[in-house]
């Protein structure tokens, strides 16, 4: 499911905004200004974000400048949403390399549809983040953090979750397992897994319950 940003300053266009996006099958996070924005961006990039141009702390066009000059955000989808709507204000936010323009007042159907568009054409893979019941894993910047605060993981065991919350719901085999993460020809005891899960779940503290034992078959998230 894609996460979009939205980052306007007005209380009651974020919240209509927050709303429609949850109506239309999307998570959504709202934030009243650039630096509220830009503390959860290290946290977890989302699929999408739509950026007010007005901003209380710093123009927006400022910050879609940041989220572009930014190896883990360059390829970021932003739509820019204010009430400047001259010709020279859409065209210095496309410059800036905004994917699209809504101009308020604007139709709640209309920013639906421009937003699945802007997705459908879209180059990044949205697994590159995966936010899960406040874990939220980030295979660009291979980190784990766990209800705001980043973990140290091993490389064996990022591999393990990241599988496991692409697979969420259903239960993977210890044999799959093995295969993906170790490699075909692992000829090592399955307790290697047991001992890699274990220490995973110690990691994630109070989350790492949602890591289920399925007996003599696996795990599930």
């Amino acid at each position: 499911m894609s996460m979009i940003y939205c980052v306007e300053d007005d209380e009651g266009i974020r919240e209509l905004i927050l709303y429609a996006l949850k109506s239309a099958g999307f998570q959504a996070e709202g934030f009243e200004n650039a630096s509220a924005f830009f503390r959860r961006l290290k946290t977890a990039v989302p699929s999408m974000v739509l950026l007010d141009i007005m901003l209380p702390d710093k123009d927006g066009i400022e910050v879609l400048k940041e989220i572009r000059h930014d190896e883990h955000t360059e390829k970021l989808p932003v739509i820019m949403i204010t009430a400047k709507g001259t010709e020279s204000d859409k065209v210095k936010g496309l410059d800036s390399g905004a994917d699209d323009y809504v101009t308020k007042p604007f139709g709640v159907v209309e920013l639906i549809s421009r937003i699945k568009a802007v997705l459908r054409r879209s180059p990044q893979e949205n697994d590159d983040v995966i936010d899960y019941k406040d874990i939220v894993l980030n295979n660009s910047k291979r980190s784990v953090c766990v209800s705001g605060r980043e973990i140290t993981v091993t490389y064996k065991e990022f591999e393990l979750l990241r599988y496991l919350l692409m697979h969420r719901g259903t239960v993977v085999t210890r044999e799959r397992l093995l295969d993906k993460i170790w490699g075909y020809h692992f000829e090592g005891e399955s307790r290697t897994l047991d001992v890699h899960m274990g220490n995973l779940r110690h990691k994630l503290g109070e989350k790492g319950k949602c890591i289920e034992t399925i007996r003599n078959v696996g795990y599930r998230i």
